[in-house]
């Protein structure tokens, strides 16, 4: 089993801190982790989110907490250092990046030839909107509007040649909001793109773990079988932030897929 999206920011970069992400998954039964970073973490990256901030006191406060405190390079290190030992499960290394349409060239030139194993690809900001911090956000919020313009940011993100995977594809239903029209052409759209691109989606249980009384385990129902039947392959993964969460819901996950 695979868990594809495993958060390393909480310690700091060594081998006694991956070791934890290591015993926890053979733990469970995993064969293969892929850890990441958040992008904003580094402070190359950090110039993507000016516009962030400038939309949001709430969102000026967290980035300025939580971003570009690390330099690429230390990341890098850390990678290398951890290839050149021996574990008994597999291990990937890659980045988790906010699609911004404007700053694709910037990261395009920020991420190649760093020799990492794949670059995720999400959506956490439509246009300038942090949709999956908190609830009230969506107060006075075009429902209809957002569902839009979040699945066409995710069919640029598919298109722009970019990433090997995109992130919990329909995380926009993290707070329970719907909208009041068809989405399965979207996921039409999007899962032909995925197949076009070569590239993955989640399965993930993130959502589901932070909003169990309003986000499903894992991806729609119908996004699921349309990423089924355009061959879309899909990625387990837990969102785990820390080494306790590593496999949450894997075996779960995976029985929806093979179901779909």
């Amino acid at each position: 089993m695979i868990d594809g999206h495993i958060h390393i920011e909480q310690g700091e970069y060594s081998l006694e801190w991956i070791n934890k992400f290591v015993n926890k998954a053979m733990e469970n039964n995993i064969d293969e982790i892929w850890l990441l970073e958040h992008c904003y973490r580094f402070k190359e990256f950090v110039p993507m989110y000016y516009s962030i901030c400038a939309y949001s006191d709430y969102i000026d406060k967290w980035f300025h907490r939580k971003a570009g405190v690390l330099k690429l390079a230390d990341y890098l290190k850390l990678v290398e250092l951890v290839r050149k030992n021996q574990y008994s499960i597999s291990i990937k290394f890659g980045l988790e990046v906010c699609y911004f349409k404007r700053f694709e060239e910037f990261v395009r030139d920020i991420v190649k030839d760093k020799n990492l194993d794949f670059i995720l690809g999400s959506v956490h900001f439509i246009d300038d909107f942090a949709f999956d911090h908190k609830a009230e956000h969506w107060n006075g919020v075009d429902v209809d509007k957002m569902y839009q313009r979040y699945f066409e940011t995710s069919l640029d993100l598919v298109n722009c040649g970019i990433y090997k995977g995109i992130a919990h594809p329909d995380c926009i239903k993290l707070f329970g909001h719907t909208p009041s029209f068809l989405i399965d052409e979207y996921y039409e759209k999007l899962a032909q793109a995925l197949s076009e691109n070569n590239m993955y989606a989640e399965q993930n249980s993130g959502i589901f773990r932070r909003c169990p009384n309003t986000a499903e385990l894992g991806m729609n129902k119908n996004m699921l079988k349309c990423m089924k039947r355009h061959n879309v392959n899909i990625i387990t993964a837990s969102d785990a932030h820390c080494p306790e969460d590593v496999g949450a819901y894997i075996t779960e996950l995976n029985n929806i897929i093979e179901q779909a």
